[in-house]
């Protein structure tokens, strides 16, 4: 009986012999969930198995977390250092950085933690160079840093590598739901003409993923990968841009040319050892963060305007609740609001209300 790794290398290789066009494309898309299905099933077992060594057990602090990924020696520890109160080591040789250190850079009122991991070499996400566990932290970060330097500026090698560890740097989920049923068969609903694929397709790619009823909402134009990162059903979605280091080292031309070989992402350069564009870093950071800022007004009293409580775009009355007092939700009674988000100053609103930075919020609860 074949192996799971048989099998995963059998449909590899069918789908390299197999050349796209139209009249393949379905059987393909079939052929790539199966593959995605038993890589998962790869994973699980493997995940349960022995060795592979210790992983990086990282608390997470602060209002959110940002992870620097670079190769070895490009400056990762030096740049942690100077933006925050870290301590890390720094040397001129590869690796030496051998566990994840993090650091608080405070920005704006927000206290954001870095993370300065090992540094990534190809193959991380086969587990090369302790990539797999490296990588496991990327998972769980709000922001990506890709760093290179002036003089190694391959930035496609590491998002290749998050790519293939089923990470996914500036995109969004797609839009569609797949709920799973007892009985009826795969039923698919689009609200929206699809150019990439037929329902029928869709349809028999989730049932080569596993699933013999289920209803499916189609609410975009979906891909072939798109759709088989939603069956997968472990993909993380986070922001990221590049940081070029080590500007001080060059002139202006031969920095225009490295910039150059880095279209397709915002380029932030900066040099780590003499401080150069790390104001701009700190201000790139809390913008990616996408951060509001909630002024506080106790009930009948003057706002608190100096330490504004700092929270995520979009974030609800109740999500605020949330962070203030694990009571506050269960006790709430109305909130009032001034700023962008109200219709008029003062408005009452309710957990639902969406804020906007700068706004003024004050929040009455039920006594006892």
């Amino acid at each position: 009986m074949a192996t799971l790794e048989d099998q995963i290398r059998a449909v590899e290789e069918e789908i390299q012999r197999t050349p796209y066009n139209k009249a393949t494309q379905h059987h393909i898309g079939k052929l790539k969930a199966k593959l995605a299905r038993l890589k998962e099933e790869a994973l699980k077992r493997a995940a349960k198995g022995p060795g592979g060594g210790p992983g990086y057990a990282v608390r997470k602090s602060g209002h959110a977390t940002v992870g620097l990924i670079g190769f070895p020696s490009v400056g990762k520890s030096t740049l942690l250092n100077a933006i925050t109160s870290a301590e890390s080591a720094v040397a001129a040789y590869d690796f030496t950085t051998l566990d994840v250190i993090p650091g608080v850079m405070e920005y704006c009122g927000a206290k954001i933690q870095v993370l300065d991991m090992p540094g990534l070499i190809r193959g991380a996400s086969k587990g090369r160079g302790r990539g797999r566990e490296v990588i496991s932290v990327a998972r769980v970060c709000d922001l990506i840093l890709l760093m290179v330097d002036v003089f190694e500026t391959n930035v496609a090698i590491l998002a290749e590598e998050l790519q293939l560890a089923a990470i996914r740097l500036n995109a969004v989920p797609p839009e569609i739901v797949i709920k799973k049923r007892n009985r009826g068969g795969v039923v698919v609903n689009a609200t929206v003409p699809l150019t990439y694929l037929t329902k029928e397709q869709v349809a028999d790619m989730v049932r080569e993923f596993g699933y013999l009823s289920a209803d499916v909402v189609v609410r975009h134009d979906v891909t072939q990968d798109e759709l088989i990162d939603v069956l997968a059903g472990n993909r993380v979605y986070m922001p990221a841009f590049a940081l070029l280091n080590k500007i001080d080292l060059v002139g202006g031309e031969y920095l225009r040319e490295v910039e150059k070989r880095l279209v397709g992402w915002k380029v932030v350069p900066i040099s780590a050892a003499t401080g150069e564009g790390l104001d701009r870093l700190k201000e790139e950071i809390y913008g990616s963060l996408r951060f509001i800022r909630v002024y506080l007004k106790p009930q009948g009293k003057e706002a608190d305007l100096r330490e504004p409580l700092i929270v995520r775009e979009a974030s609800t009355v109740g999500m605020v609740c949330d962070v203030l007092h694990r009571d506050f939700r269960g006790k709430f009674r109305y909130a009032n609001v001034w700023g962008k988000s109200a219709s008029f100053p003062g408005q009452r609103v309710g957990l639902d209300h969406t804020l906007i930075d700068e706004d003024i919020l004050t929040i009455v609860t039920r006594r006892g």
